[in-house]
């Protein structure tokens, strides 16, 4: 059953960009799962695993779920066991997933991605090393620059500017088999270290061409892969940015100030919201880490940019995510482990809070 939502509480208010609503603003940020086929006709593919974890947030009242980083190449892949939008047949097993996400009152994200010098990493659960590109499983990485993430991981190969301009028409590609899966929302992954973010930051990139050195080079890859997406995905729908505020680092890395200034650009290029997070793309950095410790970037960025954001960072607590909401932080909050622990998260928040979510049929005995 699905009953009115409580103007007593920020969190279960509807959110509205373009066409698209979200009945409330628990969201579930994209964590990698590693459960993908390696080999064969199902390498990339999601399976009954994905189903289930992502229904069972579903069914739990999430207003957004962005299915985790999937790779728009092979070899964009963070590990072996990842997700992929670079076929047909990943495409055809998305919807079923898609479909039952919307049948809950769902909003089906994906968010699309390429690993770059991180590429080529074993499953957490297996110590999450880096796999040699002579390894049955691994292959070589790419970059900005051939400047490895650490001393353990492989020296990435540096991206001609061909092969730039491959990539930026892969994420076309992976958008425009967004839409024929079903997902209402396409995400670009500019953060943690990825691709995108090691282009934007000067730690990872030491180019000396027109992708480095100035901020407007180390964004230039940015904004052209946010042009090719835009314009294959539907006026109507949309578009969202996950960046990492800040490295972290005390200089030479990228900073709040930065990660600002890329907010507006985003913004002229057609992005809706920027989804906040920070860190990764710079090993041995001590991150003072704690309960929404990411939280004032994510303000600041609102504050001081037009762009609408969704915070996330240790947010466990029906309380706290609408404290970020009410005092105007953020304009939705992304839940990460929490939800892992807890699929109906956003039930047991409404409870709390005074808000109301959809609540499946089958489980009328819960409310």
């Amino acid at each position: 059953m699905e009953s009115a939502v409580s103007a007593a509480s920020a969190l279960f208010e509807p959110f509205t960009l373009r066409s698209v609503t979200f009945a409330n603003r628990v969201w579930m940020a994209p964590m990698c799962q590693y459960s993908a086929e390696v080999f064969g006709p199902g390498a990339g593919v999601a399976n009954d695993w994905h189903f289930a974890h992502y229904g069972a947030r579903a069914t739990g009242g999430t207003g957004l779920i962005l299915v985790e980083a999937t790779a728009v190449s092979p070899e964009g892949r963070i590990s072996p066991a990842d997700l992929g939008i670079w076929n047909d047949t990943q495409v055809e097993a998305f919807r079923r997933i898609t479909a039952f996400l919307e049948s809950q009152g769902t909003v089906p994200g994906i968010q699309i991605a390429h690993a770059g010098r991180k590429a080529s990493t074993d499953r957490p659960w297996l110590g999450g090393a880096p796999i040699a590109p002579g390894d049955e499983e691994g292959w070589q990485p790419l970059g900005p620059s051939p400047v490895p993430f650490d001393t353990k991981h492989t020296t990435p190969t540096e991206l001609t500017v061909d092969q730039i301009q491959e990539i930026v028409g892969q994420f076309a590609d992976a958008a425009r088999r967004a839409l024929d899966a079903g997902f209402k929302v396409v995400e670009i992954h500019g953060a943690h270290g990825y691709l995108i973010g090691e282009f934007l930051s000067p730690h990872s990139n030491k180019r000396t061409d027109a992708y480095g050195g100035s901020f407007e080079n180390r964004a230039r890859f940015a904004l052209e892969v946010t042009d090719a997406v835009r314009a294959v995905w539907p006026e109507e729908l949309p578009l969202f940015f996950r960046i990492s505020a800040t490295d972290w680092l005390d200089e030479g890395g990228w900073e709040a100030g930065d990660t600002v200034r890329l907010a507006a650009l985003l913004k002229e290029h057609g992005v809706d919201l920027l989804d906040v997070s920070t860190g990764g793309n710079a090993s041995g950095v001590r991150i003072p880490v704690g309960p929404g410790y990411q939280v004032p970037f994510a303000a600041r960025v609102k504050n001081e940019s037009p762009l609408p954001v969704a915070a996330v960072g240790l947010i466990t607590e029906p309380a706290q995510a609408e404290k970020i909401l009410a005092n105007g932080e953020a304009d939705a909050v992304l839940l990460g482990r929490e939800l892992l622990r807890n699929p109906s998260w956003a039930r047991q928040a409404a409870r709390e809070l005074g808000g109301e979510v959809h609540v499946p049929d089958q489980y009328h005995r819960s409310v």
